[in-house]
């Protein structure tokens, strides 16, 4: 069945290989536009994006088409080539082999967005380990459902 209207928001984390600062501040921007032409061309749309050395966080909004998995692989697979063709790292660049992806309902796309683009500042304060800790123990939460009276 077609969908006609969607709310598909998500958030994503990928990390670099072993955590490694590999992404260079003068190099950063270039990455961002080269991730956000990906999700473009895909139906998609970028909300925010923020390429930290280790980490990158963006929010886009997904065509009903396309799941975060395949989302996600292409990214991957596309900017880590461009990355290492344009010589945009010391050494080869490499992503982790799984990233995170996150769903955002529509009021919180604002505070999502704010919290990606304020990412430098962000770190000054808390590192990415704790950061990534953090968002394990927010989204993993045991959420019982409700029990159904029949």
């Amino acid at each position: 069945m077609k969908i006609e209207y969607n709310n598909l928001y998500t958030h994503f984390i990928f990390t670099t290989l072993h955590r490694l600062p590999l992404i260079q501040e003068e190099k950063r921007e270039r990455i961002e536009k080269y991730i956000t032409g990906i999700v473009n061309h895909l139906n998609c749309k970028m909300y925010a994006i923020y390429a930290n050395p280790e980490h990158v966080h963006f929010m886009v909004s997904r065509s009903p088409d396309m799941d975060e998995e395949r989302l996600a692989g292409i990214i991957e697979t596309s900017s880590g080539v461009f990355i290492n063709e344009n010589k945009l790292c010391n050494g080869k660049f490499q992503w982790q082999n799984s990233c995170s992806a996150f769903s955002v309902s529509k009021r919180d796309v604002r505070k999502v967005c704010n919290y990606i683009l304020n990412q430098k500042e962000h770190h000054k304060k808390q590192t990415f380990a704790e950061e990534y800790e953090g968002f394990m123990k927010f989204y993993q939460l045991a959420i019982h459902p409700l029990k159904i009276k029949e």
